[in-house]
């Protein structure tokens, strides 16, 4: 995620990305070296001197939750503005419909727990006008961890996990980093709810995926049933949407997913 914000904005400002492992960054200045179990986020900050702060942060959850809450220290001490990627599963406990940007947050399962946890420094802390807070569905888009990891299952004929049940809505890396660029752009804040403006089926969106990939080789399903019924993990906008041109379908999702 944070590579394909990193490609979307680094030719309009100053900007710099942390990361963990991977040598193909290890000589650019414009990374910097960050262990979120070991290291602390003020060294990162004082070091850059940013103005905004965009938060894809991942790893240790108690890690996350350090480094958020100096974040948002920071940010209370020097006025800089903070973009914190959340997720849908901070709506995880609420199955029976899609969740807009002003519903009550509450999670059963410990990823939402933390986006909730990490979300409330913000939303608690900090004026309004100093975040945007972006709730995310799954996210997808040309080689990303999900469709690799979907195309490498198909090809070793292992399952692919289906939940068909599910009733999600889905974006892409590359919408994503138009969407955050048009926020830093026009000075947006809030909390944004950037998924596709469609819903759709768990398994009926991977099927498409698949067909899209093109594999020849049939793939083999693993059936995840959580409930008995139709479940909601989806994020929809109502009080605070973008224009239209940075909407997204899951058709287009889908047909923006292959792997090169």
């Amino acid at each position: 995620m944070g590579g394909a914000l990193y490609k979307e904005l680094h030719r309009y400002y100053d900007t710099y990305g942390t990361y963990h492992t991977g040598k193909i960054y290890s000589d650019n200045r414009h990374f910097i070296h960050f262990d979120v179990t070991q290291d602390s986020i003020y060294e990162v900050l004082n070091q850059v001197r940013p103005t905004l702060v965009i938060s894809a942060l991942r790893g240790d959850f108690e890690g996350q939750v350090e480094a958020h809450e100096d974040l948002c220290d920071f940010a209370q001490r020097t006025g800089i503005f903070v973009i914190y990627l959340s997720s849908a599963n901070v709506f995880d406990a609420f199955t029976n419909y899609p969740s807009y940007e002003l519903d009550k947050t509450l999670s059963e399962s410990k990823y939402g727990k933390l986006k909730i946890r990490c979300e409330n420094f913000f939303l608690n802390f900090l004026p309004e006008e100093h975040y945007a807070i972006i709730r995310l569905p799954m996210v997808f888009g040309v080689n990303s961890p999900r469709i690799r990891q979907i195309k490498n299952a198909v090809l070793l004929q292992e399952q692919v996990e289906v939940f068909p049940h599910l009733i999600m809505n889905t974006t892409t890396d590359r919408k994503l980093g138009q969407q955050i660029h048009y926020i830093i752009n026009r000075k947006c804040f809030g909390i944004f709810h950037l998924g596709s403006n469609d819903l759709i089926h768990h398994q009926e969106f991977i099927n498409e995926i698949i067909a899209k990939l093109d594999l020849k080789i049939k793939p083999q399903f693993k059936l995840v049933y959580t409930s008995n019924f139709d479940r909601y993990l989806a994020v929809l906008p109502k009080d605070n949407k973008l224009p239209g041109h940075l909407s997204i379908t899951n058709e287009e999702v889908v047909a923006e997913s292959q792997v090169y």
